[in-house]
This record gives C-alpha cells, sequence and structure tokens, in this order.
C-alpha cells in the first residue's frame, strides 16, 4: 500500500529515484515493472505491472460507444508505458510522459494505495490550495464510469 507526499528530484535525463520505503514494498512484492500513464489532472499515474493490468483489463470492458469511455480508453491505456527500475531504484521517465505533466526538476510522488502519483511540484502546490479552497468544479460522470475504480 503506496502512501504519503515525498519530494522527489528528476535528473537531465528524466531519471527519478523511486524512494527507499516504497522500492522495498515493490521489491517485497516482486515488482520492478511499473506502467505509467497520463491523467486528466496533468500528473502521471505510476502503476506496479499486475495492478495496472487489473486496471487496463476494467478498462477494455467499458463500452466502446460510449465517448467518455473511449476516451479515458485512449488517454490511459493509449500512453501507457512499460518501465522498468534499475538496479538504483530509478524510473526513466519517457519525455513525451514528463511533458505532458510538465515534469522538469522538482516533483512530488503521491502514494495513493495501489499506486503513484506524479506531480510537478509547483502544479501540485497550486491544485492543493484549489482543492483546499473548494475551487475544484465538479465534473459529471456517466453511469458506466461512475462505479469504475482506477
Amino acid at each position: 500500500m503506496f502512501r504519503g507526499a515525498t519530494k522527489v528530484t528528476l535528473d537531465a535525463k528524466g531519471r527519478m529515484v523511486i524512494p527507499t520505503r516504497y522500492r522495498e514494498e515493490l521489491q517485497q512484492r516482486g515488482e520492478s515493472r511499473l506502467v505509467v500513464t497520463i491523467d486528466r489532472d496533468q500528473c502521471l499515474l505510476i502503476y506496479p505491472l499486475p495492478d495496472w493490468e487489473e486496471i487496463e483489463r476494467k478498462l477494455m470492458r467499458l463500452p466502446t460507444l460510449n465517448e467518455h469511455a473511449r476516451r479515458l480508453q485512449r488517454l490511459m491505456v493509449g500512453h501507457a508505458t512499460d518501465i522498468e527500475l534499475d538496479g538504483h531504484g530509478r524510473l526513466l521517465l519517457p519525455p513525451k510522459l514528463r511533458e505532458f505533466a510538465h515534469l522538469e526538476r522538482n516533483a512530488i510522488l503521491i502514494g495513493q494505495g495501489n499506486r503513484f502519483e506524479l506531480w510537478d511540484e509547483q502544479r501540485w502546490d497550486e491544485r492543493r490550495e484549489q482543492w483546499l479552497n473548494g475551487e475544484e468544479p465538479s465534473v459529471s460522470l456517466p453511469a458506466e464510469l461512475g462505479s469504475l475504480s482506477l
């Protein structure tokens, strides 16, 4: 179970070190393979491969004639990229995904149970303040997506 917020730094090549506490948990699970994809909040989602495979199955079972479901499939599955922890516990984040999330150097890794969210630090601070101040507009989802857990 991943939880908590940790400041992380990306190097010039786009590599990020997974914090030791998470790396140990991933190693205990036997997971060095992860999947990174985009989120509509302009952050990246990082899943251990088995957890991602379950999410991907759920996404692909959604009705493809539903515009919202199809958009979610295109964005999340279409941008999903397999990555592997190297021997130093680092992830190499692809340039297109870093660009999408506006990631340059300073970032925040947010544990979210079975996944991580990776945010540009400044963007995270701004969004967190919006959420705390109740400034987030509500978005209604179609009934088919209302019970989907990602």
